[in-house]
C-alpha cells in the first residue's frame, strides 16, 4: 500500500527488513497474535513510498520475485491490497505438478483469453515440463501472442494495473506478463465540435490504442512513429508521442518529449488538459496554444505536415503543436468543398469571428460617440434610451449567454428545446418589452455570439469572448482611445505569443507572403508543393521530385 501523506520514501530504514508475515492460528497465544497485529498495523502507518518499486522494498528485501508464492501474495496484499477489494484476484492452480499463480484485475482481464489459456494448461503432466517450467510454459504452453517474462515484481504490479495478467510459478523467480487486456470502449462516433457535410464519420474514442490505429489506417507510412510513456506518479496515464520521423522537426520532437518525462505529478485523471498545463508556459494566457481535435483525418494531416500530435490515454481529443491563431481558425469542411467554395466558406468564417471580436465595440463607439458616425450610418444606434446604460446591457446578455450556454450542457436533451425557448422569449423578449434592453443590443450581441459558435476551435472562440469583454470595458470608460488601445494591445499580445518557439500569428508575423495567401484561400491539392516553413520540417515537399514541375 503507497502512502504519500509526508515526503520521503522511508525506504532506507527498513528495506533490509523481512516480509512480516501473520503466525499460524494457534502457534502463538492470543496475546503474541495482538502483538503481531499491532505491530502490522504501525509498520502500514509509517509506510512513505513514492512508488509501487519502493513500497514492494519496504515490504520484502527487494524487487525481485520471490520463488515461494506465499510470500508473494502476501506482499501483494500489502501493496496492492490483495485481498481487500472485489477486483484484485490471485487465482491458485497447480498445472503439471506445479503450483502456480494468476494475478489480473477482473475488469481488465478478457475472460474468453484467459479460458483458453487455462483450458490448455490443464493438459499437461509432470512430464510435459521436464525442461523447466517457466521455459516450458513460456515458451510451449501458453497458447498467446503478447507473452514476455520479467524477474521485478514492481513490474509484474505496473502492469497488471494497466490491464495485463501475470502467471506466478511456485519456485521461480520469474513471472510470465500476458497481455489480455479488455477496456470499455465505445463505438469511433463523429465528433459533435467537429461535424462536416462530406467526409468521415469516426472520431476519437477513450481508448488511446482505438486512436492510434485510427490515424495509421489512414497513415501507412513506416516513417510514422508512436513513441509511449507514462505520467503520473499514481494514474501512471499513457501518454503517446507522434510524429513522422523524416518529416518533423527533431529538435521539437526532443523537446516535447523531454517534457513530459520532466512532468511531477501525482497523475493526471483529466487526461490531455493537465498534461497541456504541465508542458506548455502561460497557464493563465486565455488564448490556447495548441490545438484540439477529435478527427483521426484532421490529425493525420497535420503529422503530414511535420506537427507533432499527442495522444493521452481516456481522452477523446488529441493535442497538436505546435499551433497558430490561424491554424485554429479552419475548419475541416473547407477541405471537402472545392476550392472556391472551401475559400468562400473560411471567409465567412473568418468574418464571423471578426465580429464576434469587434462588432460590439465598434457599434457602442458609434452609439456613445455619435459625432463619430457617418452620414450612411445614421441608423446606427436606438431610438430610445433603456433604462440601464450600454455598457451594463452588454455585460448582463454576456453573461447571460455564458449561463444559458452551460445550462444548456447540463440540461437532458428532451428539455433543451423548452429551454431554448424560456431564453429567446421569456428572457430577451419580455427584458426588450420591458424597457431593461434595446433592441439593437440583443441583435448585435446575438451576431456576436454566432460569430463565436462559428469558431472551429472552442477555446479559441472563449478567448475571443474575453478580449471583447475587456475591449467592451475600455470602449465604455476611454471612448475612441480606448478601442484604439484596446486593439493594439489585443494584437501585441497575440504577437508575442510562442507555440513551442514558434510564432503564434505565424504567417502574418513574421508576414510569409506564399503562407498567407494559402490562408486567405483554400489552394487547390496539386498547387500546395510544399509544407509549411513554420514546422521546420527536414522534408518540406509534398510530391515526389518528378511531380514537382
Amino acid at each position: 500500500m503507497m502512502s504519500h501523506d509526508q515526503g520521503g520514501t522511508g525506504t532506507e530504514d527498513h528495506s533490509g527488513e523481512a516480509p512480516d508475515f501473520m503466525p499460524a492460528a494457534g502457534e502463538f497465544s492470543w496475546e503474541d497474535q495482538e502483538q503481531q497485529a499491532e505491530a502490522r498495523r504501525r509498520k502500514v502507518e509509517t509506510e512513505r513510498s513514492d512508488s509501487v518499486k519502493e513500497s514492494i522494498r519496504y515490504w520484502q528485501k527487494n524487487d525481485n520475485i520471490s520463488t515461494s508464492l506465499d510470500t508473494t501474495k502476501s506482499t501483494l496484499e500489502e501493496v496492492v491490497g490483495l485481498g481487500q477489494g472485489f477486483d484484485v484476484v490471485f487465482r491458485e492452480m497447480t498445472f503439471g505438478g506445479k503450483r502456480t499463480g494468476l494475478f489480473f484485475i477482473n475488469g481488465f482481464a478478457k475472460d474468453t483469453i484467459l479460458q483458453e489459456i487455462l483450458k490448455r494448461l490443464t493438459y499437461l503432466t509432470p512430464d510435459d515440463l521436464t525442461d523447466g517450467a517457466l521455459e516450458s510454459f513460456f515458451a510451449l504452453y501458453i497458447p498467446h501472442i503478447q507473452v514476455e517474462k520479467t524477474e521485478h515484481l514492481s513490474s509484474v504490479v505496473n502492469n497488471v494495473l494497466i490491464g495485463m495478467s501475470a502467471f506466478f510459478i511456485e519456485g521461480e523467480q520469474t513471472a510470465i506478463l500476458m497481455d489480455t487486456r479488455n477496456y470499455p470502449v465505445r463505438s469511433p462516433e463523429e465528433p459533435s465540435l467537429e461535424r462536416v457535410v462530406r467526409g468521415a464519420r469516426d472520431g476519437f474514442t477513450e481508448t488511446l490504442l482505438t486512436n492510434v490505429t485510427l490515424v495509421r489506417r489512414r497513415l501507412r507510412d513506416p516513417g510514422v512513429k508512436f513513441e509511449s510513456m507514462k505520467v503520473g506518479r499514481r494514474s501512471q496515464t499513457d501518454v503517446c508521442i507522434a510524429y513522422i520521423d523524416d518529416i518533423a522537426d527533431k529538435v521539437l520532437v526532443d523537446a516535447v518529449r523531454e517534457k513530459i518525462k520532466g512532468v511531477e505529478l501525482d497523475g493526471i485523471p483529466l487526461a490531455d488538459k493537465q498534461l497541456e498545463e504541465a508542458i506548455i508556459k502561460g497557464n493563465w494566457n486565455p488564448y490556447p496554444l495548441v490545438r484540439y481535435s477529435e478527427r483521426p483525418d484532421t490529425v493525420a494531416s497535420h503529422l503530414m505536415e511535420g506537427r507533432v500530435v499527442l495522444f493521452v490515454d481516456t481522452s477523446p481529443s488529441v493535442m497538436i503543436l505546435p499551433t497558430t491563431f490561424f491554424d485554429l481558425c479552419q475548419h475541416a469542411e473547407e477541405n471537402r468543398q472545392t476550392p472556391f467554395m472551401g475559400t468562400y466558406l473560411r471567409w465567412i468564417r473568418f468574418l464571423g469571428i471578426f465580429a464576434s471580436l469587434f462588432l460590439l465595440p465598434l457599434w457602442m463607439l458609434l452609439v456613445v460617440h455619435p459625432e463619430l458616425k457617418p452620414a450612411a450610418l445614421d441608423f446606427i444606434g436606438p431610438e430610445k434610451n433603456a433604462k440601464i446604460p450600454i455598457i451594463a446591457q452588454f455585460l448582463f446578455i454576456e453573461f447571460g449567454v455564458d449561463l444559458m450556454r452551460m445550462a444548456a450542457v447540463h440540461t437532458p436533451t428532451p428539455l433543451a428545446s423548452a429551454m431554448g425557448l424560456i431564453a429567446a422569449i421569456l428572457v430577451g423578449d419580455i427584458a426588450v418589452k420591458t424597457g431593461l434592453f434595446v433592441n439593437e443590443v440583443v441583435l448585435y450581441m446575438a451576431v456576436a455570439a454566432i460569430g463565436m459558435f462559428a469558431t472551429p476551435s472552442y477555446e479559441l472562440g472563449l478567448a475571443n469572448r474575453v478580449a471583447r469583454l475587456v475591449m467592451l470595458v475600455l470602449v465604455a470608460i476611454f471612448g475612441v482611445p480606448g478601442l484604439v488601445g484596446g486593439i493594439t494591445a489585443f494584437i501585441i499580445f497575440l504577437c508575442l505569443q510562442r507555440s513551442y518557439n514558434s510564432s503564434y500569428m505565424w504567417p502574418f508575423i513574421p508576414f510569409n507572403a506564399k503562407a498567407m495567401a494559402g490562408i486567405l484561400f483554400r489552394v487547390p491539392v496539386m498547387t500546395s508543393k510544399q509544407r509549411p516553413s513554420f514546422n521546420k520540417t527536414r522534408d518540406n515537399t509534398r510530391m515526389p521530385q518528378g511531380e514537382r514541375n
